[in-house]
């Protein structure tokens, strides 16, 4: 069950922030739920190493939740946990040079892969996505778009082979990128 925020004045993050000083569970993993991706990431950035990096975050949320009390947020609270985690990081790589030394060395070899898989992840996505756009297209529009993305025909063979004008062909393709543009832009909104 997720939890009203009491004190609400228009900032989330000092209202849990007020939860987190008398303790509340609920409103830590609120926190943790909201930033410990942007704080994984950060950390990602300067040891290259995932354990390292989770080791990054779960010291920083420990140290929140211990010190909890003895905390007065001057600025708002993800400054707040970037601000440690970069003291983390850095006071880590001051102490464990060679550690991350050779993570980072070993993350030059190791992240183009993990780059690549994640591009094909967002290509296969994308394409998925673009081809069920084409399949909400008129019959014709459809032929169109699917002839024009899995043959290398040309327009007069499209044309041909739909029996059409080569005018009716590319009129059919420029209106299924107007609807195409305007599906993608509704996915947009609802992945937002």
């Amino acid at each position: 069950m997720k939890k009203t925020l009491p004190e609400y004045t228009g900032n989330e993050d000092h209202t849990l922030f007020i939860l987190l000083r008398k303790r509340d569970k609920e409103a830590f993993s609120m926190i943790y739920c909201k930033y410990h991706r942007y704080l994984y990431a950060l950390a990602m950035k300067y040891l290259k190493n995932t354990h390292l990096a989770e080791d990054a975050v779960q010291h920083v949320f420990v140290k929140l939740w211990e010190s909890t009390r003895d905390i007065h947020i001057e600025v708002n609270l993800k400054n707040y946990l970037y601000t440690m985690t970069k003291n983390y990081i850095l006071n880590y790589i001051r102490d464990n040079k060679t550690k991350v030394t050779l993570s980072y060395e070993q993350a030059q070899f190791d992240m183009p892969e993990e780059e690549d898989i994640l591009r094909t992840m967002e290509e296969r996505q994308m394409k998925e996505l673009l081809y069920r756009g084409i399949d909400l297209l008129p019959p014709q529009k459809k032929e169109v778009c699917r002839r024009k993305l899995e043959t290398d025909d040309s327009n007069q063979q499209i044309a041909e082979k739909m029996g059409v004008s080569v005018h009716t062909v590319k009129s059919h393709y420029q209106e299924s990128l107007k609807l195409l543009r305007s599906y993608f832009h509704k996915v947009k909104m609802i992945l937002l």
